[in-house]
């Protein structure tokens, strides 16, 4: 059980980037190597982590503690990254998120030596981004072990727009 301390290293940020928007800053937790330690062994003891046989961490945040995770775990990491940031033969989805929309990419090279995939975002809160990365492994017919998060806004319902698994640290 991740400790009260993290929860309250969290900073609300009303209106950013948008108004109506509570941006929930993590920031704090990595300044504080305790507290990032005590997050990356928590989130790497999650069911869906150790069954995967790679991880996909979601672009920007998600490749903090996806990173961390992986190394924890001696585990490949494969990025998803908005566009114009990866090289070589890509395949890409859109998505809608809770104040506009986007796209992700992968290198297809990267999937193909892997069968079975975690993919880890700091945030769960509409799932656009998750389901957006469950799309493109679905459509390559790869198994998706489900999703790992830091954080899920209870309030706008993301597990429910996911046909995956969902391992959240703390809830809001």
């Amino acid at each position: 059980m991740i400790s009260i301390t993290i929860k309250n290293l969290i900073t609300d940020y009303p209106d950013f980037p948008k108004e109506g928007i509570i941006f929930k800053d993590i920031s704090p937790i990595f300044q504080n190597p305790e507290a990032f330690k005590e997050v990356v062994k928590s989130m790497a003891n999650m069911p869906i982590l150790k069954k995967a046989d790679a991880i996909i961490a979601i672009d920007a945040r998600g490749f903090i503690l996806g990173s961390a995770i992986s190394f924890f775990l001696t585990k490949p990491m494969i990025f998803a990254r908005k566009p114009g940031k990866l090289p070589g033969d890509l395949i890409s989805k859109s998505y809608n998120l809770e104040y506009g929309s986007n796209s992700l990419y992968l290198q297809k090279n990267a999937l193909k030596k892997f069968e079975s995939f975690a993919i880890v975002d700091d945030l769960l809160a509409t799932g656009g981004t998750a389901k957006c990365v469950f799309e493109i492994l679905k459509d390559l017919n790869k198994k998706i072990e489900g999703l790992s998060v830091l954080i899920e806004l209870k309030e706008l319902n993301g597990r429910a727009n996911l046909k995956i698994p969902v391992d959240s640290l703390i809830t809001f």
